[in-house]
């Protein structure tokens, strides 16, 4: 077994997990909300004010270390290694020293069919060909696992920016990871008009 000094393993373990990711994993790292970071791989680990905690799993933790253990499977000894690999060929910088992280939008995933939105929105007395037009658009899909109605605000270009997660017969309601607030659910009117309505949620707007 290889040794490693006792000072190293010591400023191994200082690491943080938003320091590790900013300076070597940067692709993983998206953008949640405030001082709120999540990684791509694993939407429910959020990382903030120093920790880190996996709620679908509920692990969570302090360090790069604690997260290449616990998340990634590393050995005790291959974690320690490969962070004081990567620290003598790049010595990280301090996360107040780096620009911030672009955020990303993560959609959930599509269910194949959207039987139950549709249903949902029309049983609450929606047109049933708004919600086709909405569904067909993109505005508006089903989610695949939790089954959520997910409501799509798009930019410009058509491009999704965020994404309003409603359950369907649940309380549940949410944003999707990543979301930008400056832009929402929007249908555009048939004909030029200088007029814009707002609603307080994507189902008052379909109503």
């Amino acid at each position: 077994m290889p040794y490693i000094p006792p000072e190293v393993v010591q400023e191994v373990k200082r690491m943080d997990l938003l320091t590790y990711l900013k300076n070597y994993e940067p692709y993983e790292l998206v953008h949640f909300s405030g001082n709120t970071y999540t990684t791509r791989t694993h939407d429910s680990l959020k990382i903030s004010n120093g920790k880190w905690m996996w709620w679908s799993r509920g692990i969570g933790g302090r360090s790069a270390l604690d997260y290449l253990i616990k998340v990634k499977d590393y050995s005790f000894l291959e974690a320690v290694e490969l962070l004081a690999g990567q620290a003598n060929i790049q010595p990280p910088l301090s996360v107040s020293e780096q620009l911030p992280v672009e955020k990303h939008l993560l959609l959930p995933k599509e269910n194949r069919y959207h039987t139950n939105v549709f249903s949902y929105l029309t049983g609450r007395g929606i047109d049933n060909d708004i919600v086709r037009f909405c569904i067909e658009t993109g505005r508006i899909y089903e989610s695949a696992y939790h089954h959520n109605a997910v409501f799509v605000g798009m930019d410009q270009q058509g491009k999704p920016q965020y994404a309003a997660l409603r359950g369907i017969n649940t309380d549940f309601i949410g944003e999707a990871n990543g979301s930008n607030q400056n832009y929402s659910f929007l249908i555009l009117a048939e004909k030029m008009s200088d007029k814009v309505h707002v609603f307080e949620s994507a189902i008052d707007l379909l109503s």
